[in-house]
């Protein structure tokens, strides 16, 4: 078996792709590309690496795109069989992609006897695969794997890899899918035509055949329809507002993919016609498992894994029908979830190097200034599930360009505010958004301390190293302190006879030791960014701490003095409050009924997160069963975007001013899954990576539990049974 794998151009790949997911929105026949500025790919590269061979060694490079291979200077094209004699030897592949993913698989011959020698360029980074030098016996020892460099001829990285992309016959511009044939749970006659109801939503294509009858023996699949989708009854049958609509099909016509639970094919016979889908996913294990007594809680739990399955592909999506784009505040909630359900460390890595882009940004992401912030904030939640200091590293030029951006946008008390083109969101919600706003600046502070504990791990654990002829991560300084950011050292490239510097030959893995000078540095900066947090929470409690309310108002310039949730539920949750003020913030907001409540399952994340942090489990007990019970009881099967108890019938539907705008199967609303595994199971890391973990079940509410929850590379299973209380690693 080869150990070869595709690679390409670190970062590359998840916004290849993220550029198409972000194109795939359709609305009523309409295309709608994301409307925020996306990073393009690199469209031509170098790919090298250095081997040490004890004897001859034939090996073959696949690629997509043009080019060719180069061994020692010398020209072979692309797929053919190249043949090196023992000794020391320098593989290069220049290959370029104007239209998709440049990206190469190299395989060796198969071999008898043992190794044929050892490769001498370096590690890798975080590739799940092929990490680190190898000798490898069976498969050969030249391969595409991680410890390749790749060089886009402004500088030399470790490549990208990923376990999805594995095989030689794969090509990593598509997106392979696991597909899964649905049957109909009813169809019946509706109004002259046939509505199919799969009982589940499908993110896939529809799949219909007309009976043959004796008129359409000849040709079965002429006859022309209509389909009419929707994720409720009432839009599969609103041939004017419904999202998706199919005219003048026919049976032989293979459709896209979109989301739906309802087909409604007017004119049609249900007895005319068989009917059945072909549901698409990227296959992620589920690990965990969740069954109480309480079987409106286990029905909780198992539409919002439902949910959470089928907003998670490639990367975490919004929603499977409105929007199909990458969110990174949607994004960021999966990532919670995530270690509770999955325990998969790529799509959380996917998702993050898809939303940040290239390392130069210009424009937050989504437009959003709150959601960069919230993309930065994940990275270390991220390093807590994981305990992956490479992917740190690897990160950290861009967590330091985001800061440069945001600090650029400050004003004299060090408050960010919107620039043109920028979005305050925070939550749909009646917030003063006058001048700089509350929540936004407990955001930056929590972005400070983030960025001070990562570059304080980035120093102990070894940093990132600019390697050499490069200025890896070297785009700037720290702000006021003029400290050189990790990575900033440049190093002056080898000259070539031309002049011109000599292509890079070795890349350092991120793994490497970072010299003492540039730990110093990065030292240095986490001292800056800890002063920084503290000087930016005293302005913030000076100008948004009302003594009177006993909470932080959202607006200190309106004169208003208006009090809401939002920045009140940031300062709780990442512990800018301290105990005291927390104790007027709980009296004061969150138990205030006069202060409007949280009515987005967003938002509600995020102060059900609080509560739980408080210890306030009774309100998160109820809250599940009030509101998602209540989606329950519409007949909900996946949960929703929104979700407002006063609203009945087809106004359920609405939002945006759209009577089917409201997405009906949203990342946001699975949050019960994270709800019960951190607070009601108990269990969370007490150390980077699950090294340490404590599991405790807040038993008060079981008579009866059966559950596992992954814990890094284990799993915990936890049993409650006629009182009896255990909990053992599995």
């Amino acid at each position: 078996m080869s150990d070869a794998v595709w690679i390409w151009y670190p970062g590359d790949l998840e916004i290849y792709h993220g550029m198409k997911q972000n194109f795939r929105r359709e609305e009523r026949g309409l295309g709608w590309p994301a409307f925020w500025k996306m990073d393009d790919w690199r469209k031509n590269l170098r790919f090298f690496r250095k081997y040490e061979l004890t004897r001859s060694e034939t090996f073959t490079v696949y690629g997509c795109g043009v080019g060719h291979v180069q061994a020692d200077g010398k020209k072979y094209r692309m797929e053919e069989a190249i043949t090196l004699p023992a000794g020391k030897h320098l593989i290069e592949v220049f290959i370029g992609n104007m239209t998709g993913l440049p990206c190469i698989y190299v395989e060796s011959s198969a071999v008898n006897g043992g190794a044929h020698g050892s490769a001498v360029n370096g590690g890798a980074h975080d590739s799940a695969v092929n990490e680190g030098t190898r000798s490898d016996a069976e498969s050969g020892n030249i391969c595409s794997d991680a410890a390749w460099g790749v060089d886009d001829f402004l500088e030399a990285v470790p490549v990208g890899t990923s376990s999805l992309y594995t095989r030689k016959e794969q090509d990593p511009n598509e997106v392979e899918y696991e597909e899964i044939t649905v049957q109909p749970q009813s169809v019946s006659e509706k109004e002259g035509g046939a509505l199919i109801d799969f009982g589940r939503m499908v993110d896939g294509r529809p799949v219909i055949n007309f009976l043959t009858g004796e008129d359409d023996r000849e040709d079965p699949g002429r006859r022309t329809f209509t389909i009419l989708y929707g994720e409720s009854e009432d839009e599969a049958t609103d041939p004017v507002y419904c999202y998706y609509k199919e005219e003048n099909t026919t049976t032989d016509k293979e459709l896209r993919k979109r989301a739906f639970r309802f087909l409604y094919l007017p004119g049609v016979l249900p007895e005319e016609i068989s009917v059945s889908a072909v549901h698409q996913r990227v296959p992620i294990k589920v690990r965990a498992s969740f069954s109480c007594d309480d079987a409106l809680v286990n029905r909780i739990w198992e539409v919002s894994e439902e949910t959470y399955k089928l907003c998670s592909g490639l990367f975490f999506i919004d929603g499977i029908k409105r929007d199909r784009w990458v969110w990174s505040g949607d994004a960021y909630q999966s990532m919670m979830v995530n270690p509770y359900l999955y325990y998969d460390k790529e799509i959380d890595k996917r998702t993050s190097r898809a939303l940040r882009g290239n390392t130069e940004i210009r424009q937050h992401i989504n437009t959003i200034v709150d959601y960069t912030m919230f993309w930065l904030i994940s990275i270390r939640n991220e390093y807590m599930m994981d305990a992956d200091a490479a992917y740190v590293r690897e990160m950290y030029p861009k967590m330091e360009a985001v800061m440069d951006l945001l600090f650029s946008q400050t004003d004299e008390h060090g408050f960010v505010y919107g620039r043109d083109r920028d979005w305050i969101y925070i939550d749909w919600a009646d917030i003063d958004k006058d001048g700089c706003i509350s929540a936004e600046q407990v955001l930056l502070w929590k972005c400070c301390k983030v960025m001070a504990y990562c570059a304080k791990l980035l120093a102990e654990a070894g940093g990132a190293e600019s390697q050499p002829g490069q200025n890896t991560a070297g785009l700037g300084f720290c702000p006021e302190s003029q400290v050189s950011v990790p990575g900033g050292i440049s190093q002056k490239p080898a000259l070539g006879p031309d002049g011109r510097p000599l292509p890079a030959d070795h890349v350092a893995s991120y793994e490497e030791p970072l010299p003492d000078d540039q730990r110093a540095e990065l030292a240095e900066c986490a001292s800056f960014y800890e002063g920084k947090a503290e000087s930016l929470r005293q302005a913030i409690l000076k100008y948004y701490w009302d003594e009177e309310k006993g909470a932080l108002i959202d607006s200190f310039t309106s004169g208003k003095r208006n009090v809401t949730r939002h920045a009140n539920i940031f300062a709780v949750l990442f512990d800018f409050a301290d105990e005291e003020q927390k104790k007027q913030i709980c009296r004061n907001v969150l138990y205030n009924e006069k202060v409007p409540q949280i009515t987005t399952p967003y938002f509600k994340f995020f102060e059900l997160d609080a509560l739980g942090k408080l210890g306030d489990l009774n309100r998160i007990w109820k809250t599940l069963h009030e509101y998602w019970g209540g989606m329950l009881e519409r007949g909900a099967v996946t949960f929703w975007e929104l979700f407002d108890p006063k609203e009945e019938g087809r106004a359920q539907y609405g939002m945006y001013g759209d009577p089917f705008g409201k997405s009906l199967c949203h990342a946001w609303g699975a949050s019960p899954i994270y709800l019960l595994g951190r607070y009601f199971l108990g269990v969370k890391p007490t150390a980077p990576g699950y090294e340490t973990y404590e599991v405790k079940p807040a038993v008060q509410y079981f008579d009866e539990l059966d559950c596992t929850i992954p814990v890094g590379s284990r799993s915990v299973h936890i049993t409650l049974h006629n009182g009896e209380l255990t909990v053992s690693e599995c």
